[in-house]
């Protein structure tokens, strides 16, 4: 859906049927090549290596590509350990906790259940650096993210929007007001990580000052529809915002879709890559999220999950096992020697 290649050409009816009037006068000429007819069809096979292949190249669709934000994160993490090294200033000088032979410190976010409040100020600081470290020569801006052409607010907006970056602590404001208004979990937001990498490399254009707000807005209202059994309706975001309209959010979410080409899966192993790699940018950024030690109760938890796990594939592993044949009833071709004369 989307796609601009086409497996099949057809022409236009009018000259399909001049071709076909007269059928008895039609005879198949078996010597020329596709080459010569001129009708290069393009194999539907060819088609779909072409797909996969830049597939390859989207983290948002396969699992094996590096993410956007991560990259983009690495300019700025050499910097700073550049200067922390001229400077002679050790990195990262926080109470950090190790875990001993007698106690053991783990922090409670999980890939399946990820802390909420780390969870989005990770995903602000990788919009952060989407934003700074965007392309200098510019991409196109679309007109329904433009918020000079659609305000969130009715507060006038200043004629240097577009000029200054916004911090990741206004970013973070921004996202952590959507979120604890309409109480969406932790997962929507790296779903919304996801959607918007996915936006940007799909319409090929870049987050910048003047439409991420509106960037986030539409990939977070996508996000809690798919990932959400209650998702929010569009009419409780304008309770939130108190000035867009409703016939906004809703062209919001239409282009958002059609420029997404409809395509909101997210695989689980796409949706664990963006978990590990947000943990990977909290780390290289002194980020980290709260460790406790290990309690007894948790312990027993964590014991109860293994159990259950593993007596979920005890019955998948068993069938995977290869059995050996007996060879009691096994016949083999006997050889008798040649005799030459």
């Amino acid at each position: 859906m989307g796609n601009t290649t086409s497996c099949c050409v057809s022409s236009s009816p009018k000259l399909r049927r001049n071709a076909h009037s007269r059928l008895e006068s039609y005879r198949p000429d078996t010597d020329l090549s596709r080459e010569d007819t001129g009708c290069n069809l393009q194999h539907i096979s060819d088609r779909e290596n072409i797909d996969d292949l830049n597939m390859e190249f989207n983290p948002s669709d396969h699992p094996r590509a590096s993410t956007i934000f991560l990259s983009k994160s690495q300019t700025d993490v050499r910097e700073k350990r550049k200067s922390l090294f001229i400077n002679h200033h050790p990195p990262g000088q926080i109470a950090r906790k190790y875990s001993s032979c007698s106690t053991i410190f783990l922090d409670d976010s999980t890939v399946s259940q990820p802390n909420l409040k780390y969870t989005i100020k990770c995903v602000a600081l990788a919009i952060y650096y989407h934003i700074k470290n965007r392309d200098p020569d510019g991409r196109m801006l679309l007109d329904i993210f433009d918020e000079n052409l659609h305000p969130l607010s009715k507060s006038e907006v200043p004629p240097d929007y577009d000029k200054h970056n916004p911090e990741q602590k206004q970013i973070y404001r921004f996202v952590r007001t959507l979120f604890s208004a309409a109480q969406l979990t932790a997962e929507c937001a790296i779903v919304t990580l996801v959607y918007l990498e996915r936006l940007l490399t799909y319409a090929e254009i870049d987050i910048c000052p003047a439409n991420w707000k509106r960037i986030v807005l539409g990939a977070i209202l996508l996000a809690s529809k798919v990932w959400d059994d209650q998702a929010v309706w569009n009419v409780d975001y304008c309770q939130i915002l108190k000035d867009i309209t409703v016939e906004d959010m809703n062209e919001l979410e239409r282009q958002f879709l059609e420029l997404l080409q409809f395509n909101i899966n997210v695989p689980s192993s796409v949706y664990a890559k963006y978990y590990f790699d947000l943990r990977s940018l909290a780390e290289a950024n002194n980020l980290s999220f709260p460790l406790e030690p290990l309690s007894r109760e948790r312990a027993h938890k964590l014991e109860a999950i293994t159990r259950l796990c593993e007596d979920k594939y005890k019955d998948l592993r068993r069938s995977a096992r290869k059995r050996s044949a007996s060879a009691d009833n096994l016949t083999l071709p006997r050889w008798s020697p040649a005799i030459i004369s």
